[in-house]
């Protein structure tokens, strides 16, 4: 299982180099939950010896078909427990048909069964032979809507399986078009700890793709980013900086930036974060700052130089080439910092 959860999260887009750890693993649901959820006089089939593992499945599999939404509700949540770890699990479920039921129970109006069909979907996406199935049979709409109206585990759940299909290039697009981006968004502004970190790792993938920033951008995205960047005890400072980054790779990123007051958030960060953290806010900052004079006046009159020149002398290789980068941008003459501050803030 540690290979392979090595290799799916290895899928994470590259925009900044960004370590997979950054981000949420989005790999299957919780350990632990379970004990309460399983009715002692219901039949557990996972621990029946008198079956064979495919047997079995093909049971649950039929199962999922049942009238009874108590039978629905077992069916659904052994099979998310058999595709929780085990890879060949996950291919055996996905080719006994449990796919497209489980897709319809994440439509259900039982929060319990939408929640199990949901995280059902995510264990069987960690599986990359699974992913184009899941998303063929028409994973995307339901996930969306469960991200909407679900209980707090299936939106977290739902961001984490959208986040897997968006591995598949194509399915950046649709996810984009179906209206995720701004539920994602409220996710990573209003969420838990777990529905922060599940949304950013999902808003970091589909947004390498330029339509699905300008809707992160038009749902309100850097506010969020921004106020998880100030907050050090938040533990989002180096996610929501990695989003953040992807964003300011184009104009109106940048102006959103500027306008959400972002610039003295990130030259703190030079001044006091982490190494990683400092790097990343120092490539912020460059990019913000090229072929730009107005923003490079804003930045260096919130005194940036200073921590600037002490990266130089204490941080990473890339750290102190960005640094010097940044350095040579401020010091160059600029317009008047009071202009410089009506022409951003214009209506």
């Amino acid at each position: 299982m540690e290979k392979y959860k090595e290799k799916t999260c290895s899928a994470l887009p590259n925009a900044y180099d960004s370590s997979s750890s950054t981000f949420s693993d989005c790999n299957s649901d919780r350990s632990g939950e379970f004990s309460v959820s399983l009715s002692p006089s219901s039949c557990c089939l996972i621990g029946s010896a008198s079956e064979s593992p495919d047997d079995l499945i093909h049971q649950l599999v039929s199962s999922l078909h049942s009238t009874s939404i108590d039978v629905q509700r077992q069916a659904a949540l052994e099979l998310r427990l058999l595709a929780k770890n085990k890879q060949e699990n996950r291919l055996k479920i996905a080719r006994a048909g449990a796919v497209r039921p489980l897709i319809s129970l994440i439509s259900s109006s039982d929060s319990q069964l939408q929640e199990y069909g949901v995280t059902a979907i995510l264990n069987l996406s960690l599986c990359d032979e699974n992913k184009e199935l899941v998303t063929k049979l028409g994973a995307i709409k339901p996930l969306v809507k469960a991200l909407r109206t679900g209980s707090t585990t299936s939106k977290e759940n739902s961001a984490c399986a959208l986040f897997r299909l968006s591995q598949i290039e194509e399915n950046k697009i649709r996810i984009g078009r179906s209206g995720a981006i701004p539920l994602l968004v409220n996710l990573l502004q209003n969420g838990s700890s777990r529905g922060k970190k599940d949304s950013s790792t999902a808003l970091y993938s589909l947004c390498s793709m330029k339509e699905n920033k300008i809707r992160a951008i038009e749902a309100g995205i850097m506010k969020p980013l921004l106020d998880l960047m100030a907050d050090f005890e938040s533990g989002m400072v180096d996610k929501a900086a990695s989003v953040l980054n992807i964003l300011v790779s184009f104009k109106e990123g940048k102006e959103a930036l500027v306008k959400e007051d972002g610039i003295p958030v990130l030259v703190e960060i030079v001044e006091v974060g982490s190494n990683r953290q400092k790097e990343i806010a120092t490539a912020i900052l460059l990019q913000i700052c090229e072929e730009n004079l107005v923003y490079c006046s804003i930045v260096a009159s919130e005194g940036a130089i200073p921590p600037l020149i002490s990266l130089l002398e204490s941080g990473t290789s890339r750290a102190k080439e960005k640094a010097e980068s940044l350095i040579g941008l401020l010091r160059q003459p600029r317009p008047n910092t009071a202009r410089a501050s009506k022409v951003v803030n214009k209506p």
